[in-house]
């Protein structure tokens, strides 16, 4: 009998207009356990359904007055919601039976028809069979609100690498084993002349076909063939420009295989190769010149030299094409990898959900959530090396940090390895946003980890600067500390040290990493206001120090979170402003569970037309990113008429928002997607109950 236990669909309303009827039912199923409540009229019944109501019972009588009341609640239910009825008609008059039920039928499909007199077995049982088909109708749609969740998710993660794809300059396709375009960005438009939308589901072979002048053909059908059969391909061909002019192009086909090895089909990137070929060309003439220009003159020697220096800094660039091709080549592998595990498991829940087989879901959702998070996590290692990354900069034990990470770190590391710490006696207090710099800390232990092979020591430290390295870094401008972590392995050589921060530079094989781990660590601390340092020689191991500003503010305790942080509306009044229509429906969706009232808006028009009346308000959330007018701009907007008026902030990227302390004013607060639930009601909460936002803004957004 759980279902008499359960949060939600455990209360039986009765309605029995005549005598005592109403009571004695009630009192009936109150002995058995059941939690029931008796009404005089529908009217009455029908205001007090909510979400613990879970089987209605009634009288033939009861429906004498017509089902209007119950139809209206009925109508305004999610679709997976059918409450289930138990009607009581009287054997005598058939009619009037028949009657009841017409009148039921139009409002519910599960409807129990007892005659009365009837047993107290029988009627317990009616309700008991009610009752648990209520409880499958809220486990369905539980599942269901699951599953937009998830496809909410997987969009988002979609949309966020379309947005990468579309911002390189680079010719980016993906080419089925039937030779289909199933994915083309923004790039075909200069290259071809046809966008994203003409490109795909043409066949390759078709396209060449009535484009055969643009480029040549065999090489190319050649090249597909082999990739086709699993080879990964690069060529190099003279590729017209729209105006007719020529560039050089550099043609990768790269074999996509699924999980059992089979080949799916191939990925396309092309990007211009015309600077460097023009360097090559250039350089090539220069060297079969260069010994008579010397022999000749010292004036022409130095005016060649200066058109080397010239075409080496062509060559460098034409150099960072090639590392972000690498890059696409490493975000398209691991999104790929990402993207199969979202779109694998909702094709087995939608399969699943459709044959009736429910019990087995959340291991597949849970997959796909966090495939999604992964995604997520990639866009904000990318965020981080550009240092475009929003950072809320707090003062922070580093001390007490690094050891809250000690269970994690152990976890990455493998049993021959062994961790220790070397650490000061009290705190240590920097300037710094706590969640990026433990995952700056744990991208180094896992580094360090790849550098020992056959077992050894990682040591991570604290320390505050010495007085000389002090005064000997001019980058520094205040008072600073040092956390590090050193390896045993196998160190590196100086060409090596050099390049690791680089981004895109790995030392890993492909398909192992992108290059943009130590990248973002780099990033990560420039943008607090440091800087990174590495001390490492072959066969001496690796040190890599992390530079970071002592804070100046009395370390504050970071709050620990329990559901008591959670927000609750009670029927306060949101204005929701995003132009997103997939984040604009799960967040209102969300304030709607939290009890509030959402106004939602897709743009600053209708913002500020709310703003500038008369509609109570009690939080302002929008976007940072709008068309138009951002939304600092429309924050600035509404504190002119509602000066009290609670912002919170939502954010993705935004270039004037990564220091929040530059961008955020009173009673303001930010988080950044992608976010949970329960995140967005915390910060929510902080923003409404100033008493808990110091401590709540302690917490990683």
């Amino acid at each position: 009998m759980a279902h008499r236990r359960a949060a939600l669909g455990r209360r039986v309303l009765i309605c029995a207009p005549y005598g005592r009827d109403g009571t004695s039912l009630e009192r009936l199923l109150e002995r058995e356990g059941y939690e029931a409540q008796a009404f005089a009229a529908l009217p009455a019944l029908a205001a007090a359904l909510d979400d613990l109501s879970g089987a209605i019972l009634v009288t033939e009588e009861a429906l004498a007055s017509g089902v209007a009341p119950l139809k209206a609640w009925a109508d305004a239910q999610a679709s997976w919601s059918d409450m289930p009825v138990v009607l009581l008609t009287r054997r005598q008059i058939e009619a009037g039976r028949a009657v009841a039920q017409n009148l039921l039928s139009e409002v519910v499909s599960h409807l129990t028809v007892l005659e009365r007199p009837l047993g107290s077995p029988s009627l317990l049982s009616a309700i008991d069979g009610a009752l648990k088909t209520r409880q499958r109708q809220f486990d369905t749609g539980q599942r269901i609100e699951q599953l937009r969740a998830s496809q909410a998710a997987l969009t988002a993660s979609e949309q966020e690498l379309r947005t990468i794809t579309d911002a390189l300059p680079i010719l980016i396709g993906f080419i089925d084993q039937g030779g289909v375009y199933r994915f083309a960005n923004q790039a075909y438009r200069d290259w071809v002349g046809r966008g994203p939308e003409e490109m795909i589901g043409q066949n390759v072979h078709d396209f060449m076909s009535r484009t055969g002048g643009h480029i040549d053909v065999d090489p190319r059908k050649q090249a597909i063939a082999r990739a086709l059969a699993g080879e990964d391909v690069m060529l190099q061909l003279p590729w017209p420009k729209l105006d007719g002019s020529y560039r050089e192009a550099e043609i990768r086909y790269l074999p996509r295989r699924g999980e059992t090895g089979e080949i799916e089909g191939f990925h396309v990137f092309v990007h211009d190769v015309t600077d460097r070929v023009q360097a090559e060309n250039v350089l090539r003439e220069a060297a079969e010149t260069l010994e008579q220009r010397v022999a000749e003159r010292t004036a022409e020697l130095e005016q060649e030299m200066a058109g080397r220096a010239e075409v080496e800094a062509v060559l460098r660039q034409s150099q960072k094409m090639e590392a972000m091709g690498q890059l696409t080549g490493g975000i398209a592998h691991d999104f790929n990898n990402m993207l199969t595990g979202v779109l694998g498991s909702l094709a087995i829940i939608r399969r699943r959900a459709a044959d009736g087989r429910t019990e087995d879901l959340d291991r597949f959702i849970d997959a796909a959530v966090v495939s999604a998070e992964r995604a997520a996590a990639l866009t904000q290692r990318l965020l981080a090396f550009s240092r475009r990354q929003s950072l809320h900069a707090q003062p922070t034990d580093l001390k007490a940090l690094v050891l809250s990470l000690e269970t994690l770190f152990e976890q990455a590391l493998s049993e021959n390895l062994t961790l220790e710490f070397d650490l000061p006696d009290g705190p240590m207090v920097a300037a710094i946003d706590p969640h990026q710099l433990e995952n700056a800390l744990l991208n180094l232990v896992i580094n360090a980890r790849d550098a020992i092979a056959e077992g050894g020591i990682i040591t991570v430290g604290v320390r505050t600067a010495d007085p000389q390295t002090q005064n000997a870094e001019p980058v520094f401008q205040s008072r600073h500390v040092v956390v590090s972590v050193t390896d045993t392995g196998v160190g590196m050589p100086a060409e090596i040290a050099e390049k690791v921060f680089d981004p895109f530079f790995t030392t890993k094989p492909i398909g192992q990493g992108t290059g943009l781990g130590l990248s973002m660590v780099h990033g990560f601390a420039n943008q607090s206001g440091g800087a990174v340092r590495i001390r490492t020689e072959p066969g001496q191991g690796t040190t890599i120090s992390l530079h970071l500003p002592m804070a100046d503010a009395a370390l504050r305790p970071i709050k620990a979170l329990v559901a008591a942080d959670l927000a609750a509306g009670g029927g306060r009044r949101v204005l929701f402003v995003e132009d997103d229509p997939s984040v604009r429906l799960l967040v209102g969706e969300v304030l709607n569970e939290l009890g509030f009232e959402a106004i939602e808006a897709e743009g600053p028009d209708f913002a500020i037309q709310v703003l500038q009346s008369g509609v109570a308000l009690d939080l302002l959330i929008t976007d940072v990113g709008l068309p138009g007018m951002n939304g600092r701009q429309l924050a600035e907007l509404a504190r002119e008429s509602r000066p009290d008026l609670p912002i919170l902030f939502v954010t993705g990227y935004a270039e004037n928002a990564v220091i929040r302390a530059d961008f955020l004013a009173s009673n303001m607060a930010m988080i950044t997607k992608p976010f949970s639930i329960e995140t967005l009601s915390r910060r929510i909460k902080a923003v409404l109950e100033p008493t808990v936002a110091g401590e709540e803004s302690q917490a990683p957004a």
